[in-house]
């Protein structure tokens, strides 16, 4: 099988470690799990981007593109078996990039485009989820629409806006106020090419995420994992993790969260669920799905029975592991331009 495998801002040439950081740590596992399979990956020729330790440590084929990676990917995809995506839902860009590939009728190591739409607007997935499984309730918020939900602080004291298409804590802000709301819709318009945002309730609680295999009729956690976030003046901000995370909660975590995958028609290998533990009242809620790798796969790959990237692209093709089983535990957090394992 002729495997290619990209990661967006790597494949793009971006070069703000802020942004490339995480996307391009996941691509180094990615190829060193991979090593033993026929595989080409994307860098951007014209980039001053450092690639020295994506090529050094494994056997993948480095691929340098001059075009930009749409034009690139609809003139070359075609000569590949399968191609395995790793990009954001920001603008859509997973969902534009799946598309190309499914057209192509090339094999999609990962979710489909309708499972990856449905994930990359929050409010869609809310809207297909919350009778199903616990979820942050979420209001989708016209910008021209703004006046209509003055009432809504008159019961609520505080609240989070968000991109309905971003990603990681992207424009994610705590509010107190409908001043402060209608502040941070001006900022959001400035994030997001959707006429519309979420409003979502406050809960006071640990921010966690699970991991997931699925093959598309089922799915097994792999892991329970603690999110590190730290908030300034009033702006969420996504500082590392551990993984794994035991809590009291956490068997009842991935439950819920597989539950969710599981009814998520087109949702394939890789799955990262977003959660909120309120452990005042012992309850649990979903905040979003994300339809491809995640930042704690750089730690499950060093812990975990098997070989994670193998897993991943069995996955797609039905098959699950027998067994997981987690070895140890790894911390990670942002340290300027370094992402620091412990």
């Amino acid at each position: 099988m002729k495997l290619l495998v990209f990661e967006f801002a790597v494949a793009n040439g971006l070069n703000n470690p802020s942004l490339t950081l995480e996307g391009q740590c996941m691509l180094e596992g990615l190829l060193k799990d991979l090593n033993n399979y026929d595989v080409d990956y994307l860098i951007m020729d014209n980039s001053i981007f450092d690639y020295k330790s994506l090529i050094n440590g494994n056997d993948c084929n480095p691929i340098k593109i001059v075009d930009n990676l749409t034009l690139w990917l609809n003139e070359n995809i075609v000569n590949y078996d399968a191609c395995l995506a790793l990009a954001p839902e920001e603008d859509f860009n997973s969902y534009y990039l799946t598309k190309i590939i499914e057209d192509n009728n090339v094999k999609v190591i990962g979710s489909n485009s309708d499972a990856v739409l449905t994930c990359s607007d929050k409010f869609q997935t809310y809207t297909a989820l919350k009778d199903k499984v616990p979820f942050i309730k979420s209001n989708k918020i016209f910008f021209s629409e703004l006046k209509d939900y003055k009432t809504y602080f008159n019961t609520n004291s505080v609240a989070v806006v968000k991109p309905a298409d971003g990603v990681s804590c992207k424009g994610v802000k705590i509010i107190r106020s409908y001043s402060d709301f209608i502040k941070a819709s001006a900022h959001m318009k400035r994030l997001t090419k959707l006429p519309y945002f979420l409003l979502q309730d406050y809960i006071d609680g640990i921010s966690i995420s699970v991991s997931l295999l699925t093959n598309g009729k089922t799915s097994i956690p792999l892991s329970c994992n603690l999110q590190n976030l730290s908030s300034i003046n009033g702006n969420l901000i996504y500082d590392g993790g551990t993984v794994p995370f035991e809590h009291e909660l956490s068997v009842k975590a991935e439950s819920i969260a597989k539950k969710a995958v599981d009814s998520v028609d087109g949702l394939i290998g890789y799955v990262g669920v977003d959660l909120l533990l309120d452990e005042e009242n012992g309850e649990i809620y979903i905040i979003e799905l994300n339809p491809r790798l995640t930042t704690p796969y750089i730690a499950l790959r060093r812990l975990l029975n098997f070989n994670l990237g193998y897993a991943i692209i069995k996955s797609a093709y039905g098959e699950l592991p027998v067994k997981v089983e987690l070895n140890g535990t790894v911390t990670f957090y942002k340290d300027e331009d370094q992402l620091i394992i412990e």
